[in-house]
């Protein structure tokens, strides 16, 4: 432990008594995600901790800003709530996406009902506040932290008066005017970020789910922000179209860390685009090489940033399974996505990187604007081409401030909906075929999928009903 460690610790163990009587901002952050309440994430059992939020966490820290975290994966909301009762925090700081939407207004409500906390302020940050900034704040919330959020929250905290000076901060004035600052500046360098504070909440219980459900457990390391392509569904509502990465020597300090720390038998590295830059890849190899750092992982990537010296590096340095972006086998429909590969590409990566000794995962969503049933179809024959080892299949639904929210708002039914009572999941619009249609073009593929990699009849069986559902539903 360097020497402003030592002091950090001298100071909280002697003098914190003392110091929680009179510092009036007593921090509490939180993710409003619970296990227990997500039925398909208990069948899945891949728990990951919050990043972001640990990310604050040690920015903090290292600004001498005492605060706790509160993880809500494994906890409830009863414990929630007591713990906000018996803490009456100054500040409640809590990440929000559309997952976590309607616990964290549940939250806003707890809060503004409950007398005991009338002094705490609500902080949100994340991906939903940028495109939902009047709604949150009519709801209860008190400021929004618009953007990369580290620097933005610490000026909060630090300044309870002249709220107009700092940037990517919306709020309401005195008047209840919503009030939203100029944008923040994006920091050039992460280098200067601390690492995520992962001792602030008990990581055991991510690796001990991990290990009971799969043998081996995962941690996530993010090296990026941001991502420079244009893919009409993808959210950018934090770091927009920014690429900026840490120096390989980072991540690997970062990876000795964790594995001096804890039991961590994988890695999961959550940039959007992990062999984006090729030279990156090749100096991250040569640091874990230097460092006699073992690792073994997981990624995403796209297939034009694969080839086949790329994917025998990522052999070489412990990869063992990479997931490779194709969202269709129609390449009318790629296009329209703007997603900027072509559908022969993706095939060829995931042949060559099974060939190569990786697994090679792919992901897939129906119900995009003008899909047609050709379109379906030339989607299964992708992935039976391509056959991925995994894949995922999910329904198109427009997420508020992409490209494809903005296409389909004419004739979705977002105004439609109590924003209060649902999320952009809910939000439908205007496709080629009923909802319900997709529902068993999902099935259907999936069966068919089935039965081509491992032909036993029921999965035949299955697509048949699929396929019948889809021509009673069109």
């Amino acid at each position: 432990m360097g020497t402003m460690g030592h002091r950090y610790a001298f100071f909280s163990q002697f003098f914190r008594p003392l110091f929680d009587r009179n510092y009036k901002k007593m921090i509490l952050l939180t993710h409003a995600y619970f296990l227990a309440d997500d039925a398909k994430e208990q069948q899945i059992m891949k728990p990951y901790p919050p990043l972001g939020i640990l990310y604050l966490s040690g920015y903090l820290k290292e600004n001498n800003i005492i605060h706790e975290v509160f993880d809500t994966t494994f906890s409830t909301k009863n414990e929630f709530y007591n713990n906000l009762l018996q803490k009456k925090p100054s500040y409640l700081a809590v990440y929000i996406n559309l997952m976590t939407k309607l616990n964290v207004l549940e939250m806003i409500q707890f809060v503004k009902n409950s007398p005991e906390l009338s002094e705490t302020k609500i902080i949100l940050g994340g991906p939903d506040v940028r495109y939902n900034t009047d709604n949150l704040l009519n709801y209860g919330a008190d400021f929004l932290v618009i953007g990369e959020g580290e620097e933005t929250f610490l000026e909060i905290v630090k300044n309870e008066s002249d709220f107009q000076s700092i940037d990517g901060l919306a709020y309401k004035d005195k008047s209840g005017k919503v009030c939203v600052n100029k944008e923040r500046t994006l920091r050039k360098n992460l280098e200067h970020l601390p690492f995520p504070n992962r001792k602030s909440i008990d990581l055991n219980l991510y690796l001990n789910a991990w290990k009971k459900y799969h043998s081996e457990s995962s941690m996530t390391i993010s090296t990026m922000r941001g991502c420079p392509y244009t893919c009409h569904w993808c959210s950018r509502g934090v770091y927009g179209l920014s690429y900026r990465r840490n120096s390989p020597q980072k991540v690997v300090e970062e990876i000795m860390w964790i594995q001096t720390n804890y039991e961590v038998d994988n890695f999961w590295f959550v940039d959007d685009v992990f062999t984006i830059s090729h030279r990156w890849l090749e100096n991250f190899g040569e640091e874990l090489e230097k460092n006699q750092v073992k690792i073994r992982f997981e990624c995403i990537t796209r297939a034009d940033r694969l080839n086949e010296n790329v994917i025998l590096l990522l052999k070489k340095i412990g990869c063992f399974r990479v997931w490779i972006g194709a969202e269709s086998g129609s390449q009318k429909i790629i296009d329209l996505m703007d997603r900027r590969v072509k559908v022969e590409q993706v095939q060829e990566m995931i042949q060559l990187s099974q060939k190569s000794g990786i697994e090679a995962g792919t992901f897939i969503m129906l119900g995009y604007p003008d899909e047609t049933e050709k379109d379906i179809h030339q989607t299964l024959a992708h992935l039976k081409k391509a056959n991925p080892s995994q894949f995922t299949i999910t329904l198109t639904y427009p997420i508020k401030g992409t490209e494809l929210y903005e296409e389909v708002e004419t004739f979705s039914t977002a105004n439609e909906l109590d924003w209060a009572k649902t999320t952009d999941r809910d939000v439908d619009f205007k496709r080629t075929y009923s909802r319900k249609y997709y529902g068993y073009a999902i099935q259907w593929i999936v069966s068919e999928m089935a039965f081509f990699q491992q032909q036993k009849w029921q999965f035949k069986v299955k697509s048949i009903k699929a396929r019948i559902g889809m021509a009673l539903n069109k």
